[in-house]
């Protein structure tokens, strides 16, 4: 059912990759009466300073896309801040949308909630099926929670709570930080910096053999909507491109696209991560969605994005 252009709609998180992708898109989509608040504006960690907002402003839809992520290496050195601030954040504002008689809330996960050896492509029965990956089990355990409490909201009091569960995503807003960024920004930053700096060479982690898949962060943002107007279930729903690149390809994309004339070179003495990494998005397809935007296409729109904003570095 297509959603009042004049509804009020809460973005939570929407200076995040996520976040600011889904408001882009309300905007496009003609929607006018968004409810926006930066971390100084409201603390979702703050339950009565939630409470007090739902009160006030009275959300008809809530997406949740607030999260404290990170890489592995904060993983490991804060486990109880990525536990317990997701948790917080998942609470507070799960129990306020339904204490004020929120319409629906579409609450974002991550792949990160399937165990570490699912199969492949990974359906969304393999959640809790058998031990997760350990390097970032805090942030999924807390993941698992919000969808668990969606379902536990749905089946006590009846409320419209689903979740939605991405691949690896990239696009406008990616983190480019040298340490801490996934591949594909990590990638894209590497090869410009070699362009730059008239290098002949770029020297790549592993083999370049694994299997990952991409999605860019508009097409969840159109997912995010469709599954707003179209899904209302138990079950959480995967949200992915469906297709694969091994690392070796998007390298060589990576490099086309910005304009590299060196060498690429494979460290095959360093380590090459998990083989295969697929969501099963069969659900979603049946449903009616398929994404819009080929990895080159979005990869040209991130290089674009990356050369405004980072560019002068």
């Amino acid at each position: 059912m297509p959603i009042d252009t004049s509804a009020k709609i809460f973005v939570a998180g929407h200076r995040g990759l996520v976040g600011s992708a889904v408001v882009r898109k309300l905007n496009q989509l003609g929607y006018t009466n968004l409810l926006l608040r930066t971390h100084s504006d409201l603390d979702l960690t703050n339950q009565s300073a939630v409470e007090s907002f739902f009160a006030a402003e009275k959300p008809q839809y809530v997406i949740l896309a607030a999260a404290k992520v990170g890489g592995i290496h904060a993983n490991n050195t804060y486990p109880a801040d990525f536990i317990t601030v997701n948790l917080q954040i998942q609470t507070n504002v799960i129990v306020s949308s339904f204490n004020h008689k929120v319409q629906k809330l579409l609450f974002l996960g991550s792949s990160c909630i399937y165990p570490k050896f699912a199969p492949q492509p990974i359906p969304e029965n393999a959640l809790l099926t058998a031990p997760l990956e350990p390097t970032n089990e805090w942030y999924a355990i807390a993941k698992i929670a919000g969808i668990k409490m969606c379902q536990a909201y749905r089946l006590q009091h009846n409320f419209d709570a689903i979740s939605a569960m991405p691949t690896n995503l990239y696009g406008t807003n990616d983190n480019f930080h040298p340490e801490n960024s996934h591949v594909l920004p990590a990638l894209l930053r590497r090869f410009h910096e070699a362009k730059i700096n008239n290098l002949d060479k770029v020297v790549v982690w592993g083999t370049g053999s694994p299997l990952r898949e991409f999605l860019h962060v508009d097409d969840l943002a159109d997912a995010v909507i469709f599954l707003l107007e179209n899904y209302s279930d138990l079950e959480h729903v995967n949200v992915g491109s469906g297709s694969e690149v091994t690392i070796k390809e998007l390298a060589e994309l990576v490099k086309e696209v910005v304009g590299f004339k060196g060498e690429l070179i494979w460290d095959s003495t360093k380590p090459d991560g998990t083989p295969r990494k697929l969501m099963d998005t069969s659900k979603l397809v049946g449903l009616g969605w398929t994404p819009k935007i080929s990895l080159r296409d979005g990869l040209v729109d991130t290089y674009k994005w990356y050369l405004e904003n980072y560019g002068k570095q």
